[in-house]
């Protein structure tokens, strides 16, 4: 489904207020009530944990970065923050409710928010005018998916990638890393403990084609 078209408050992303914090605060919790099995903390990540997270991003050289389960926009809005002004940022979220939470608190060209499965990431860049991401980052709870849902999205995600892309992951469990480790060169995994609760960083990386050819 296309992204749903609302009309948009004058905050650039990045700026806020403190009712917005509270709207966002508040958005937040309701869907976690409604949905805990797509969300999965009742908690937004941490500062630290997004900029841990972000911090593996060569910002200068992307083009396209692709965000799964942006909820009320805790990673858009500092991705937003680094990405270049030619860039894109296309967010896929499964909730109406944040997808047009999203269109209605971020006003920023740059950002394309769509209503959709991540499993059909490949269709959403093309209709976004783009090959491949240079980036993809998922916050989505993957042992709470139903069977095979989880495996199609990893390799759906290999394939939307573009040589020497990344796939980063921030989960309470290293439930994934048995799915990326047979589609992806390099998985790494690493702790962030200034989050509650404690969250899993991983990194999988796709093979550069010259890597391949050496």
């Amino acid at each position: 489904m296309a992204s749903i078209p609302l009309k948009k408050n004058k905050n650039k992303a990045g700026t806020g207020s403190t009712g917005s914090f509270f709207r966002q605060w508040g958005m937040f919790f309701r869907q976690f009530m409604k949905h805990p099995g797509m969300i999965g903390s009742v908690i937004p990540s941490s500062a630290t944990l997004v900029d841990r997270m972000l911090d593996q991003v060569d910002w200068r050289n992307t083009r396209l970065f692709v965000e799964y389960g942006p909820g009320v926009g805790t990673f858009t809005r500092s991705i937003l923050d680094r990405l270049p002004a030619d860039a894109t940022l296309l967010t896929i979220d499964l909730n109406l409710d944040f997808v047009a939470y999203l269109e209605a608190e971020i006003d920023d060209p740059r950002l394309r928010v769509v209503h959709g499965s991540a499993a059909d990431v490949r269709r959403f860049i093309k209709e976004a005018g783009h090959y491949q991401a240079d980036y993809v980052l998922s916050g989505i709870p993957f042992s709470t998916l139903p069977d095979g849902v989880g495996t199609a999205i990893c390799a759906e995600t290999r394939a939307a990638l573009r040589p020497g892309g990344a796939f980063l992951i921030y989960q309470y469990s290293r439930y994934v890393c048995d799915m990326l480790t047979p589609l992806f060169d390099d998985v790494s995994d690493s702790l962030e403990w200034r989050n509650i609760p404690p969250c899993r960083m991983i990194r999988a990386v796709k093979q550069d084609l010259m890597a391949q050819a050496a």
